[in-house]
């Protein structure tokens, strides 16, 4: 039997290296090689730097303290001009695809524009590569606690009375109320429906919405979904006294849930409204405290099933339920934002646009994503995400290739409500690690050589 390496097969796989090679051959050196064309020659400080460890429980991060520095007198200059801490609102679409938002190069491209959101898109920091878990719950949960999924532990959508979700665990909710924030959570929470793990238990001032997942309300009580359970008077009697979730909610911090209303399809028509006055109606009343506020904002839509209300059926130049929702999850966002601008609260609030992971793919319409995979995948079409920070006056309007994970949002926020870097690490338990990196100072006013803190070589 011959072994021996083919020779044209040895050639091309030689030829193929070179490139390879001959970067290796410069890496040593790439710290302090010339970049450039002539007369625009400088060193590239940050090839081959390596990341720093700020805590034994918190990831290595790339460390720029003159960026850290400028980051912290902005924000006392704040401090000082307001009298508060800034507000934080994370807006968190539901299945939304990378390429569903103009300012990705989608919106009406695709039959569905998004005009308010890419005008505030455009006058903030659009992050071209950030990413999320590859599924709704693992993802919401890295939001909150800072942490990917192998490390809090909720690697799928937890069932209805299940243990585990966030109980137990250290969450920003709860960080920043006792850094003095009015917290309220707004929409789909799905991170356990358990008693312990429920918004008003985990840090949460006040909770309005639902407890899981659009469908798990709508498919059995669906004609063209179930017709066989929901054609059955028995059939949907039996489910109807199934122990799950089947309500829109309310709650306060330690109180016990309280239903407002059966969810059904019907209902579902008007629900992502009904939360957005909710929003709008704290939003106002929040004009009237002293107090910072944190908002998180999880939306309805765009999870199938989509039932477009009278207002928005048929709305889009797609004409297609998904599409449909997407305008209307538009208005919403612009709504909320309008809001806080009429109530002066633009200067001192920054806000988080983003997505919970890629687009559903198995049950058209759905999302969009140039990029391969979906939802449940761990492709970039599945973890990439459309998102944007804006803070009036304080992120100046820019794009960046560089890499974010929403794990990040959990230290960002903590060193915008005053525990920046390492100080995080003292909040959380010494078993807890924190995956996410304090984006702070790479997010506000840029300078020059500004750039990620999130290493990719560590």
């Amino acid at each position: 039997m011959d072994l021996s390496f083919p020779k044209k097969l040895f050639a091309i796989t030689v030829i193929a290296a070179l490139p390879v090679l001959a970067h290796a051959a410069d890496t040593p050196a790439a710290a302090t090689a010339k970049q450039g064309a002539p007369g625009y020659d400088h060193p590239n400080q940050y090839l081959g730097k390596t990341a720093t460890t700020i805590a034994d429980n918190m990831m290595p991060v790339m460390m720029h303290p003159e960026q850290n520095k400028e980051t912290q007198a902005k924000l006392a200059e704040i401090l000082k001009k307001t009298g508060k801490k800034p507000n934080i609102v994370i807006f968190l679409l539901d299945d939304v695809g990378w390429m569903d938002v103009g300012f990705n190069g989608g919106g009406v491209a695709v039959g569905n524009p998004t005009p308010d959101i890419d005008a505030v898109a455009n006058q903030g920091l659009i992050l071209t590569s950030a990413y999320s878990q590859p599924s709704s719950s693992p993802t919401r949960a890295t939001i909150m606690t800072g942490q990917y999924s192998v490390h809090h532990g909720i690697l799928v959508p937890p069932m209805y009375g299940q243990p585990g979700g966030l109980e137990g665990l250290t969450t920003l909710p709860e960080l920043l109320h006792d850094q003095g924030y009015v917290t309220q959570a707004i929409g789909k929470w799905h991170m356990g429906d358990n008693e312990g793990s429920q918004p008003q238990n985990v840090g949460f001032d006040d909770f309005r919405g639902f407890n899981s997942v659009s469908d798990m309300y709508t498919e059995w009580r669906d004609v063209h979904m179930n017709p066989e359970v929901a054609l059955s008077p028995s059939r949907t009697e039996f489910m109807k006294n199934m122990p799950f979730s089947k309500d829109d909610v309310h709650a306060v911090r330690g109180g016990k849930e309280e239903a407002i209303a059966d969810i059904t399809p019907k209902y579902m028509e008007d629900l992502d409204q009904r939360w957005m006055q909710y929003g709008v109606d704290f939003l106002n009343k929040m004009t009237k405290s002293d107090k910072p506020f944190f908002l998180y904002y999880g939306t309805r839509g765009c999870h199938f099933d989509n039932y477009p209300n009278a207002k928005y059926a048929g709305s889009s130049p797609a004409r297609t339920t998904y599409s449909d929702c997407i305008v209307e999850m538009n208005d919403i966002f612009a709504n909320l934002y309008k809001t806080l601008e009429k109530n002066g609260q633009l200067d001192n609030t920054l806000i988080v646009f983003t997505s919970d992971n890629g687009p559903e793919a198995e049950l058209p319409p759905h999302g969009r994503t140039p990029f391969r995979g979906a939802k449940g995948s761990t492709w970039e079409g599945g973890v990439r995400v459309p998102t944007f920070v804006y803070w009036k006056g304080m992120v100046q309007p820019r794009k960046s290739e560089g890499i974010v994970d929403l794990a990040d949002l959990f230290p960002t926020a903590l060193a915008l409500a005053g525990k920046p870097g390492a100080e995080v690490s003292k909040l959380v338990p010494s078993t807890t690690f924190i995956d996410g990196v304090d984006q702070s100072s790479f997010s506000l006013e840029p300078m020059v050589n500004r750039t990620v803190k999130r290493s990719t070589t560590s």
